[in-house]
């Protein structure tokens, strides 16, 4: 049977998350940051724990994709457990097709514990190894590739091999922690991306440099392949080099404080190359992914704050006068 037409197919490890909310420790800065310490040996207690499943880089993406209107699938293995269960139910209630879904007998779906302490979180992550090949996913208008476990250094190539073929394809990476770690050795990745967001320390991890010039990163992130380059940098907003010319997106203003940060850059990116898979002008995409962020961080998790077009355009006309993008 012939595939579907799709607009975005995501790549990438599905999870399930446990929030474990934590009162109790304290925050401390050091010279690589702030650190939450917990007494060893002891036994913390708790507040709550709420299980989200289907989550994951790739998957929050889709999710984005398909809740403005897109036709969205994911290439993702999971375990025939019942957490791979949940995954496949909460998949199937936000729309997104399961075809290119392999559950694997005897293996584990991805579990992380996510350590919520305040708005922010530390993430225990464990990715199962599944032997993970790339099936005909026909002919998308954008592969979203992001995190995958640190075994897929070749099935990375295979995707390359596969956009060789079918070169209406455009791909966007969003690189997760084991693809940062290879670098170059996915170059050919960065050569057929159209578009990269990462934040500004990914960038300056991957590209070994103390450079803070946020120009200077956008351009030797370029110099790597990708058409469009994005860096996202906290409260100083965005920042996107485009057709030669460099511009600066603020955030959203929070209509009320954080309450969870996970997902807000996975809804910035994912919001960004829908718009784009709708035919819209990056400038004017750019204007939209930030509202996606600044609803995600209002709920626990990185989906149930994603946003309908509709409303993600009403957000949009009662936007503040410094909302806009600027060049820089």
């Amino acid at each position: 049977m012939d595939n579907p037409s799709f607009d975005i197919v995501g790549i990438g490890d599905t999870v399930v998350d446990a929030f474990i909310k934590i009162s109790a420790g304290h925050t401390q800065e050091t010279a690589t940051g702030t650190e939450y310490c917990l007494p060893y040996g002891a036994k913390v207690p708790y507040d709550d724990v709420t299980i989200l499943p289907a989550v994951g880089n790739s998957a929050n993406a889709v999710v984005a994709a398909s809740r403005l209107g897109l036709n969205a699938g994911i290439v993702t293995s999971l375990g025939n457990d019942q957490y791979g269960k949940e995954c496949i139910e909460k998949l199937t209630s936000e729309k997104i097709s399961l075809m290119f879904i392999n559950q694997v007998e005897g293996k584990h779906t991805n579990y992380h514990y996510v350590l919520w302490h305040g708005d922010d979180r530390t993430i225990l992550i464990k990715h199962e190894h599944f032997d993970v090949d790339l099936v005909d996913i026909g002919n998308p208008k954008w592969i979203y590739l992001s995190s995958l476990g640190e075994q897929t250094l070749e099935f990375h190539h295979e995707i390359t091999s596969y956009m060789e073929t079918h070169p209406d394809i455009k791909l966007a990476f969003q690189p997760g922690t084991f693809q940062l770690r290879f670098k170059k050795d996915i170059s050919d990745i960065y050569k057929k991306s159209e578009v990269i967001c990462v934040n500004k320390e990914e960038a300056q991890g991957l590209l070994e440099t103390d450079e803070h010039d946020i120009k200077k990163l956008l351009d030797m992130l370029e110099a790597w392949g990708p058409k469009i380059t994005l860096i996202t940098d906290g409260h100083a907003g965005a920042y996107m080099k485009y057709n030669g010319e460099y511009f600066n997106m603020p955030i959203y203003p929070d209509e009320k404080p954080p309450f969870d940060r996970t997902g807000a850059g996975d809804a910035f990116f994912s919001t960004f190359i829908s718009y784009l898979a709708k035919g819209m002008d990056p400038k004017e995409a750019i204007k939209r992914a930030p509202i996606n962020s600044m609803n995600v961080v209002q709920f626990i998790g990185a989906q149930e704050g994603l946003l309908t077009e509709e409303k993600i355009e009403e957000f949009l006309q009662k936007a503040p006068e410094n909302y806009r993008l600027t060049k820089i």
